[in-house]
């Protein structure tokens, strides 16, 4: 009680020094919080900004990922995923994986870290007319039949109705976020007017030009005997390979090609954790890991470990991550993490550096009061209980203050960088209070010794 009273009345002196400490350390504190918060919460918030710029996992038939493998062809670790995509090659596949199966991805472990998927039937058609404008039928031309075209058949925003009794909206209108589309986006129904069925379509910048097409004109395909009609409702502009292309319904596209329920390529975007050695080990052979290190690496959302789940539920397929992807972003995660924690690291030697001078100041100044205690009978542990007892009630006031602007600022930074707020985890509370309490005990050793050096003697007699 002695301690409490002389601690609770010496806190009323040297009242600026304490603000001094008080502010140097709800700097710091305001400075861990928001940079901790924001730490622990960027994973998922860097995955979802880099996943929009398309999928980070793309699944083929066996096969064909065995050919890829052996001829670097357009496989998903070659780099030249948007073209193998698109169709961009000149033959058709001869491989395919059942369409009805695609939905099964969302039934895997990481189904909601799967934010988005959309199979792909890539193929080529001829053309046999072109509309540039259907309210004007002077605008239609035939051709030649010599015009071969890239077809994409694929889901726009197909909404699936799992057998886990929920529903998802799956397809590339959410995958193709960067695309500039003039008119709209394409529908997944297929339409019948006058016994002729006609499904709409979006059509490249460089393929409309070549065709002279326009939003609100159609074209007529045929191949090997078979024709579908289409709408084209939305012309878009991509920046790749797709600009030559045609993206229509799967199934249109499957009518088509007289493939019905077949596609042979799904792309997928999902929320991943960055690799390291035991990611990287497993997806060489997941069957070379050790039972504790194969459900380690299948509980924790690694691109592998969600391509291995996606072959568990796809007969037939090889799923693969786009390694360019993949490593971007485990570069960014890891640049932005260790500049946050260079930060955190930074603000607690300020506050350290900050709160040490301010201390040995005060201690130097009250050298008469702490050798009159020693004369009286006050031990060294006492004085210096004292001393951290004093120093800790002001640091914890401004710990307290700098939590909550700490808060704010992390939310701040959350939607300002990236559109959304940041969850703070108890976990950044605890650690910054941790690293707070031995930044502050480190700041005292100086302010002990000095109290531990003083003579009473010497001091009372103005030596």
């Amino acid at each position: 009680m002695f301690l409490n009273r002389m601690v609770f009345r010496s806190l009323s002196r040297q009242l600026r020094r304490r603000i001094l400490i008080a502010v140097s350390v709800g700097l710091s504190t305001c400075v861990c919080v928001a940079m901790l918060g924001v730490v622990f919460d960027v994973g998922d918030k860097l995955n979802a900004e880099l996943s929009t710029y398309g999928s980070n996992i793309v699944v083929q038939p066996k096969s064909d990922a065995v050919i890829s493998d052996l001829y670097s062809s357009g496989g998903a670790d070659s780099g030249d995923d948007t073209a193998a995509a698109t169709g961009s090659e000149s033959t058709d596949p001869t491989a395919f994986m059942k369409e009805s199966d695609v939905q099964k991805i969302k039934t895997i472990f990481w189904a909601y870290n799967i934010t988005d998927f959309a199979p792909t039937l890539n193929m080529h058609a001829d053309v046999s007319s072109v509309c540039r404008d259907d309210s004007q039928k002077s605008s239609c031309s035939k051709s030649s039949g010599s015009d071969s075209v890239a077809i994409v058949g694929t889901w726009f925003a197909k909404t699936l109705n799992l057998d886990t009794g929920e529903s998802t909206v799956a397809g590339v209108r959410n995958m193709r976020s960067w695309w500039k589309v003039t008119g709209r986006w394409a529908s997944d129904k297929t339409t019948a007017t006058s016994g002729v069925e006609s499904s709409e379509a979006m059509v490249g910048t460089t393929l409309a030009q070549q065709l002279n097409v326009q939003v609100g004109g159609s074209i007529t395909l045929h191949k090997f005997g078979r024709e579908q009609h289409v709408r084209v409702v939305g012309i878009f502009q991509s920046g790749d390979s797709d600009d030559s292309s045609i993206y229509m319904p799967s199934a249109a596209a499957e009518k088509l090609n007289d493939t019905a329920n077949s596609v042979d390529r799904i792309e997928v975007k999902a929320l991943t954790t960055p690799e390291n050695a035991l990611a990287k080990k497993a997806a060489k052979n997941p069957a070379a890991l050790s039972q504790e290190e194969w459900e380690t690496w299948y509980c924790t959302a690694y691109p592998s470990s969600i391509a291995y789940q996606i072959e568990e539920v796809i007969p037939g397929s090889v799923a693969k991550q786009v390694r360019q992807v993949a490593a971007l972003q485990g570069d960014v995660l890891k640049k932005t993490q260790a500049v946050m924690i260079l930060m955190t690291v930074l603000s607690l030697i300020s506050a350290a550096i900050a709160v040490a001078n301010l201390m040995a100041a005060a201690i130097a100044e009250r050298s008469s009061e702490f050798a009159l205690l020693k004369a009286i009978g006050a031990s060294d542990g006492a004085v210096i209980r004292m001393i951290l007892l004093e120093t800790g009630v002001v640091s914890l006031v401004g710990a307290l203050v700098g939590t909550g602007l700490g808060s704010g600022a992390a939310q701040l930074i959350g939607h300002v960088v990236f559109g959304a707020g940041i969850s703070m985890r108890p976990m950044v509370f605890v650690l910054v209070f941790v690293l707070l309490a031995a930044t502050i005990l480190l700041a005292s050793l100086s302010a002990i010794r000095s109290i531990l050096g003083l003579r009473p003697a010497e001091v009372l007699h103005g030596r």
